[in-house]
């Protein structure tokens, strides 16, 4: 009897890993649910990316439905996207705010300065469209940490109430726009694809 549980516990051991594992192989990360849909945005405090003087609070989001983009130049991904984004403000005219932080640059160190930032964001919204009414800039990126961000580009879609209704992982483009962002989008605005469509035109 005892030989036998020798042979079998491996066994049970064995075919619990390959069902963990094989559930993280067949999972699309992109589906995960933020903890943080239904929830209001997390408190901020955060000064504009190009006017540094100038300071945003959770007030920034509310009055009207917004997608906050979460990206930084090092993303080869929002760049990817960002004809597409352009192309949702200038025909339906969807409200993005950019949440802004980067990769190499240390507030504390500077071994990135805050106008080499800059010049580089600007450089790169010129080539590829700039789909945004601002940018927080996200220096610490302690409000990214609060939103559950794990990369980027990440998207959360806001009401006018200021909560978050979806969080989306990867990039938006016209299948993800059609099928899963932008109905929502929508709806929360009021208003259909069609008509918004029309009067972009």
């Amino acid at each position: 009897m005892k030989k036998s549980w020798l042979v079998i516990v491996p066994v049970i051991l064995f075919i619990l890993v390959a069902a963990f594992l094989y559930s993280g192989l067949s999972s699309d990360p992109r589906q995960l649910d933020s903890q943080i849909t239904g929830r209001p945005f997390p408190e901020f405090s955060l000064p504009d990316l190009m006017e540094p003087d100038k300071n945003y609070t959770q007030a920034a989001l509310e009055g009207e439905v917004t997608i906050i983009n979460v990206w930084g130049v090092w993303c080869v991904t929002c760049a990817v996207e960002m004809p597409y984004l352009t192309h949702l403000k200038e025909t339906q005219g969807v409200r993005f705010l950019g949440l802004y932080f980067d990769q190499d640059l240390d507030p504390d160190n500077g071994t990135k300065t805050l106008n080499r930032v800059q010049q580089e964001v600007t450089d790169l919204l010129s080539r590829y469209g700039n789909p945004y009414a601002f940018n927080i800039f996200d220096v610490y990126r302690d409000t990214s940490l609060d939103l559950g961000v794990t990369g980027a580009p990440e998207h959360f879609v806001i009401d006018r109430e200021g909560v978050v209704r979806m969080h989306h992982v990867g990039d938006i483009n016209e299948r993800v726009w059609e099928n899963k962002i932008g109905p929502m989008y929508h709806r929360l605005s009021g208003q259909n694809a069609q008509s918004s469509e029309g009067a972009g035109r």
